[in-house]
């Protein structure tokens, strides 16, 4: 059996209903302070996530819990058209608003991706480093594809390995985090949504990348 077959009994919304947002946007504001202090970077890894995302020249990106914005400078220096950047915590939020509030090309939302009407489409969709802090992956999946372009790629990654990322969310409450699944039953998900271009779960990082049919 392989692990998208388990997907739904293993990792369907009975296990994600435990999150809790009001307590995931408290978390998050007080860590924005020192949130950018706190990042390590692998160059490599981020430059594979931002290949596999099809980061390009002339599009349009949404970063899907954006924190403080970590990733726009990546975008910016591949020549993107704009980037929006959404996220829950309004104060991570208010730390990306200022730090690129004198660059046109970025807006900063705070908002829920899982229940915003975002009122344009994107040629590319991120979601870094986030996915176990949403309630309903399924479901927040399939309200982003709402909002991709034609041929549009959305991606999920992590510039860690499945393992690790479930290890550091361990001791944290279950309302703040679930278990970041393996990338074939995301995959499976995603599918229901989107076609499947790209699939990596290794002992370095984790990614799926869907495209718009």
């Amino acid at each position: 059996m392989t692990a998208g077959a388990l997907a739904p009994a293993l990792y369907g919304k009975e296990l994600q209903i435990m999150i809790d947002t009001k307590e995931v946007t408290a978390f998050f504001d007080r860590l924005a302070p020192v949130w950018d202090e706190k990042q390590e970077r692998d160059e490599a890894i981020i430059k594979t996530i931002l290949e596999h995302a099809r980061i390009e020249p002339d599009t349009d990106v949404l970063d899907v819990a954006c924190g403080t914005g970590v990733l726009i400078p990546d975008y910016l220096a591949r020549g993107v058209r704009s980037v929006t950047g959404v996220d829950l915590s309004s104060e991570m939020a208010a730390i990306a608003r200022n730090k690129f509030r004198a660059d046109a090309r970025v807006a900063i939302l705070c908002a829920d991706a899982e229940e915003e009407n975002l009122l344009r489409k994107y040629d590319r969709i991120v979601i870094y480093d986030a996915l176990p802090h949403f309630r309903d992956p399924e479901r927040l999946i399939a309200h982003l594809s709402a909002f991709l372009k034609p041929q549009g790629f959305l991606t999920v990654a992590h510039d860690r390995s499945r393992e690790q990322i479930n290890l550091h969310h361990k001791g944290m409450p279950a309302a703040l985090a679930s278990d970041l699944m393996p990338a074939e039953a995301l995959a499976e998900t995603i599918s229901q949504s989107l076609a499947i271009i790209d699939v990596i779960d290794t002992d370095r990082m984790y990614l799926v990348t869907g495209q718009k049919r």
